[in-house]
Formats: C-alpha cells, sequence, structure tokens
C-alpha cells in the first residue's frame, strides 16, 4: 500500500500548507481516486509549491516538455493544479493544496459520492488545533454592525477591503452545492464567493464564477448581510478573497462550530457585548448567529462569549440596539500577515513542514518573488 500513487499523493499533499493528513478508514485516499486518474497522480509528485516552467517540471518526471505541457494542462483545467499565466512571462504551474483550494474548484463537477466523501473528511483536513495557530480565512463584521466610536483598521473594514481592489469575480459556494446535492444544508444565497485580482482570472479561466464590477461586488456584501452571512475574507491584509458563510454549510465554520470554544479558534478582531436590560426578547438575532453564542432566558438575551466570533451578523438586526461589537484586548488579537503568501508559508511552519527558522522562511519567500509578483 505505501508504493500506492495514491498513497504516495497523500503524502505529496500533506507536506504543503494546507495539509492532508491521513485516517483509519481511507476517507482521502478515496476522494484522490476519484479526482486524479493514477497518471495525474504520478504527474502531481512532481509539483511543489513553487511556481515553475513546464520544462522543469518535464526533466523531473522524464518526459518530454510537449508531453509533460499537455498534461499540465488538461490538470489545470480539472482543478487539480495552479497555473501562472502573466503576460510577457512563462507560464508557471504549482502544486495545489486540497483545502482551500483542489476542492473549491471543483464546484461545478460535484457528484454525491465525491461530496459525501469530502464532507466526512472536511474535520479531519481542517484540524481546529491547526487553524488556531495559522487560520487561513478570519473574520471581519459588516460595516453596517460598526460603530462610528470603534475603531477598525483598514484591513478590518470589508468595504475599504473591495474599493482597493481592481478585479472582481463571483463564484457559487461550494459548501451550499455540495449540502443541496445532499439533500441537507439551506436556502440561503449561493453565488456569493467572492474572487478577486489574479484569483479571479484563475477561476473565470476555468469556467467558474463571471466577473462583475465593484458596485455588485458591495451589493453582494449587504445581500450576505441580510442572508446572516458570516464574512470571512482570506487571513492577510492584502486579501485574495471574501467568503460568505453560513454555520450549516459552510466547511470552516461547522468544523470551528462543534468545537466548544469557537472565540478562541478564530481570527478576529471583535466580540459582541450584550444589554440584557434593553431586550425586548425577540428573538432574531439568535435565529441569525452562525455560532448559538446566543440564547433566550425569561425573554432576555444571553451571551455565550466562548462562542462568539465578532461576525457582527446579530447587531444589524438588533431593533433595540441591546447588542454591539466591541474590540478584544490586543492580547487575544491575532496577528493578520501581510499577504497570504506569508499566510501559507507561517501555515508550513506551524505543521512542521518548514523549518521555523527565519532564513528558511525568507529564502523560500525570495524564491517565490523571484519567480513572480503575487499578493
Amino acid at each position: 500500500m505505501k508504493n500506492d500513487v495514491y498513497t504516495k499523493l497523500a503524502a505529496h499533499l500533506d507536506n504543503l500548507p494546507g495539509g492532508y493528513p491521513s485516517t483509519e478508514n481511507g476517507v482521502e485516499l478515496r476522494i484522490l481516486r476519484r479526482l486524479f486518474t493514477p497518471e495525474e497522480a504520478e504527474m502531481t509528485l512532481h509539483l511543489s509549491v513553487l511556481p515553475e516552467q513546464s520544462k522543469v517540471i518535464a526533466r523531473r518526471a522524464k518526459l518530454s516538455v510537449e508531453e509533460t505541457t499537455t498534461r499540465l494542462e488538461e490538470m489545470y483545467q480539472k482543478g487539480l493544479i495552479l497555473k501562472i499565466k502573466r503576460e510577457g512571462r512563462p507560464v508557471l504551474y504549482m502544486a495545489l493544496q486540497f483545502a482551500i483550494g483542489i476542492w473549491e474548484y471543483h464546484v461545478n463537477d460535484l457528484d454525491p459520492e465525491l461530496a459525501k466523501d469530502v464532507g466526512e473528511y472536511i474535520p479531519t483536513v481542517l484540524n481546529t488545533d491547526t487553524w488556531k495557530k495559522a487560520p487561513q480565512l478570519r473574520t471581519i463584521p459588516v460595516n453596517k454592525s460598526i460603530d462610528h466610536k470603534l475603531e477598525i483598521l483598514p484591513y478590518e473594514n470589508v468595504e475599504e477591503l473591495v474599493k482597493a481592489q481592481d478585479k472582481f469575480l463571483v463564484a457559487p459556494c461550494i459548501c451550499r452545492k455540495e449540502k443541496k446535492l445532499l439533500d441537507e444544508g439551506c436556502e440561503k444565497p449561493e453565488e456569493n464567493c467572492l474572487i478577486f485580482g489574479l484569483g479571479a482570472d484563475l477561476y473565470h479561466d476555468r469556467g467558474i464564477g463571471r466577473y462583475i464590477d465593484k458596485e455588485e461586488a458591495l451589493k453582494i456584501l449587504k445581500e450576505a448581510d441580510d442572508a446572516g452571512l458570516v464574512l470571512q475574507p482570506s487571513n492577510s491584509k492584502d486579501i485574495v478573497n471574501i467568503c460568505c458563510c453560513c454555520g450549516c454549510c459552510c466547511g470552516v465554520l461547522r468544523t470551528i462550530k462543534q468545537h466548544p470554544k469557537p472565540a478562541t479558534i478564530v481570527s478576529t478582531p471583535f466580540i459582541c457585548a450584550a444589554k440584557p436590560e434593553t431586550c425586548i426578547g425577540c428573538g432574531v438575532c439568535v435565529q441569525r448567529c452562525q455560532m448559538d453564542a446566543l440564547s433566550l432566558e425569561e425573554d432576555r438575551i444571553v451571551l455565550d462569549l466562548d462562542r462568539c466570533i465578532g461576525c457582527g451578523v446579530c447587531v444589524t438586526t438588533c431593533l433595540t440596539e441591546s447588542l454591539c461589537l466591541v474590540r478584544k484586548p490586543e492580547s487575544e488579537q491575532k496577528d493578520v500577515p501581510k499577504t497570504f503568501r506569508d499566510t501559507m508559508i507561517h501555515l508550513l511552519k506551524v505543521r512542521g513542514k518548514l523549518k521555523p527558522s527565519r532564513v528558511a522562511s525568507t529564502v523560500l519567500k525570495s524564491k517565490i518573488d523571484r519567480i513572480m509578483t503575487i499578493k
């Protein structure tokens, strides 16, 4: 079994930032067999986290450049690897982690068997112990929930984050599509995964989603608040995406929700504060909270701070202003990396896949920077 190409591929994917840990029942191998042919699995073993030209990969694979390029293009179109295409530069290919990565690229070709297997595997691959130390997404509040007196930094302001972008794409939410396929989940809006910049081109090139303008992106965020969805951008100050998530479908929120103290897992600068004495017991906030952090006792709101992730979804519909957001003490706020590349390097270090030294991180960053400029 150790020599099986899918076992080797699983180990290879586990060396990428997001990881691909093994399970007792082997569901992770079933997923790989559904997604990769043996030839594609073998080719993936020759790709790394560094973007490279096909001629470099061909040498490792001991294949012609022509055959290697053909295979890589087919795998890219299937959502198995990444391709970086910049005007005036050689096309580059690199390995793609499973989550967040390969899985999201299969939003257009789901089937019930694959959805069931991935649903079973998500709590393992999105391990909360790792996520607590190096989250791939962070939580920010909807702007409507932020009091004008509350300090908010530019990378915490969702409207400012969107306005800073120059290319926009909206894609279907794979989590809600997955759950609908299994006759589970909810009826919340499905087309609201926002992708920016180079990521927007990668999605569009593969036939996923559609380009939109800034105004529509902001409208989608308004609709997300109306639906009670949590805003989760990439865990970086220079964001690459914003997910609009629910606690019943979203793989990340579902996994975090199962933890007894979700507040300790997420990266968020805010937390809710309650004034039970002014609450009229309407219960709207209880229904909207995606983490079950709110309940009613004798028609008065009760807030479980261990479960609050500071999303502000409860605040925007509180008619009596009995709920508000406050900034966490600085000691309880997680650092937000400058770029998503920095996030991935930190994740590698946390998972023990990169030597925890400044030299190792600097070398990897400089190699990537020499190859390309990417957020």
